[in-house]
């Protein structure tokens, strides 16, 4: 009997079928060094990204008095629509340029403006100084992402892409476990914020030296083609013309309408819990079951739970830093059990404990509670966010692959960028502890002219609220917390994901239809 391969096996699938993946260690072993390059360059850039990202909420809100830039949750909020805004807006357009002019050119070129912009932010210790820093970040990272992502496309197979992309994800969370500890570090010690961004200008520097090693897949058919181009043997349209011809595939299109709403959603971890745990949550209550009364003494405790160096209670960015923990620990698990799903089931799933995850929130302010829909957030994002992108990339044409990439960033544009602005001034609104902090300064006496923030500065009223009580902070907290709704900015997002889970689940049968259709009969 002969065992040999049947040429004809996959003969009539389209790009929009599902393919059977192969097993996990067979797939990891079809991986080439090229994907290995690009990871550990999206590794570094993700640690220095985050070494900001995650800890932005509390650099800026922070009273000045504790070197922050005593601003509001509302002003942040803006800041955070301009970095989506930037970040995803400009990325639609750059995958068309990756495609044409190269993979390695667009990378160094994204590397060297984000330097730039970590450098501002240390220079200038103002909002509008960090405010210009982001916006260089924003669009350095708009630029990198479609190079990396469309080498990562090139250089995998629709045979191995679920492990491809959730082995991607997970050495990107190596970087986004590491980079906020590292600024946790970093501005315990003397210098304060600004070593934080000097050291993440240095980080992103590391890719200079992976772009030595780095070969672009394709390279050969790239100049080919634009050797055939300038000699006028084939006519080139312009990129915004073969972008609007290719956003007009329905499949396309109302794939990523479904995912404007479910990039709405999905960033209010990053946007708003840190802020939330400062404010409402006793991480105290963490350590003491873990350590004693007495609290930590390891260094190494305390630098990997990103801990307060008294040992004492964990700093908001350590409870976050759960999610990238977790993936990076075990992306690879969640990745072949991906594959083993079809990929709208699997976004379907992610989506789901995403959703469960929100609305613990919303629930209670136990720090172990935090802890826990942290790590029922992180299986969700492991099951969906990877897919996301592979699902885009296996249904694109061969040669517009980094621009799908780009399209993807148009969900997070619009609703990332909606999502920047209202996530953190519905938090203002609903949940914010030193606006209630002033609203009940003036309930116990103090004359409305003294809470002003131009009296009492952003970040100080909770202080001002023991000092004229002599009540203790853990009192007026749980006061404060049981007079108010915080949980309803929580809610309103989980509703939000709760309906994206229903367009997922309604796609999916929509495009398992469609793929059948564009199948030869007989």
């Amino acid at each position: 009997m002969s065992h040999a391969p049947d040429p004809d096996k996959h003969r009539h699938e389209t790009t929009l079928d599902d393919v059977k993946q192969l097993g996990l260690w067979a797939a990891l072993g079809s991986l080439g060094y090229v994907f290995w390059i690009v990871g550990g360059m999206e590794m570094i850039e993700r640690m220095a990204y985050y070494g900001v990202r995650a800890v932005a909420s509390l650099y800026v809100t922070r009273a000045q008095t504790d070197g922050g830039l005593g601003e509001t949750m509302a002003t942040f909020g803006t800041l955070l629509f301009a970095l989506s805004l930037i970040g995803s807006g400009v990325s639609v357009f750059t995958g068309g340029l990756s495609d044409r002019y190269g993979y390695k050119e667009t990378i160094f070129a994204s590397t060297v403006i984000k330097c730039f912009g970590y450098l501002v932010m240390a220079w200038f210790h103002s909002y509008w100084g960090f405010f210009a820093g982001v916006m260089f970040l924003a669009l350095g990272t708009a630029i990198f992402k479609p190079g990396i992502q469309g080498t990562l496309i090139r250089s995998c197979t629709r045979r191995n892409s679920s492990v491809a992309w959730g082995v991607f994800y997970q050495t990107v969370n190596v970087g986004g476990w590491i980079g906020p500890l590292i600024a946790l570090h970093m501005r315990q010690m003397n210098m304060g914020w600004s070593l934080v961004f000097y050291t993440n200008a240095a980080l992103i520097c590391i890719n200079f030296l992976l772009l030595v090693t780095y070969k672009e897949p394709g390279k050969e058919e790239r100049l080919a083609r634009r050797a055939q181009v300038q000699a006028g043997h084939v006519r080139e349209t312009s990129l915004w013309r073969e972008s609007l011809q290719e956003l007009k595939k329905p499949h396309l299109h109302v794939y990523l309408l479904i995912f404007t709403l479910w990039w709405f959603m999905f960033p209010m971890i990053w946007d708003v819990l840190p802020k939330y745990i400062e404010d409402w949550s006793d991480t105290g209550q963490i350590v003491r079951s873990l350590f004693g009364a007495d609290g930590a003494h390891s260094s190494v405790a305390k630098f990997l739970l990103g801990m307060k160096e008294d040992g004492l209670t964990i700093e908001p960015e350590g409870i976050v830093n759960i999610n990238s923990g977790l993936i990076m620990l075990t992306c690879f698990l969640f990745a072949g059990l991906s594959a083993k799903m079809r990929a709208t089931n699997s976004l379907l799933v992610g989506t789901i404990l995403v959703v469960v995850a929100l609305a613990m929130l919303g629930l209670f302010n136990l720090a172990w509670l935090c802890v826990a829909a942290m790590i029922i957030f992180s299986v969700g994002e492991m099951l969906a966010s990877p897919k996301f992108s592979e699902f885009l990339g296996n249904i694109a044409p061969p040669d517009k692959k980094a621009m799908w990439i780009g399209f993807s960033q148009a969900p997070m544009l619009i609703g990332g960028t909606i999502e920047g602005k209202v996530g953190p001034q519905l938090y203002y609104i609903w949940s914010d502890k030193d606006v209630f902090s002033r609203q009940m300064l003036v309930e116990r006496g103090l004359d409305p002219s003294q809470v002003t923030e131009a009296a009492l500065p952003v970040g100080e009223a909770f202080h001002k609220l023991v000092a004229v009580t002599g009540e203790t902070p853990e009192a007026l907290t749980r006061l404060l917390y049981q007079t108010h709704h915080i949980g309803s900015t929580w809610y309103l997002f989980a509703l939000v994901g709760v309906v994206s889970a229903a367009l997922i689940w309604a796609y999916g049968r929509w495009i398992r239809a469609l793929a059948e259709s564009q199948k030869p009969r007989g």
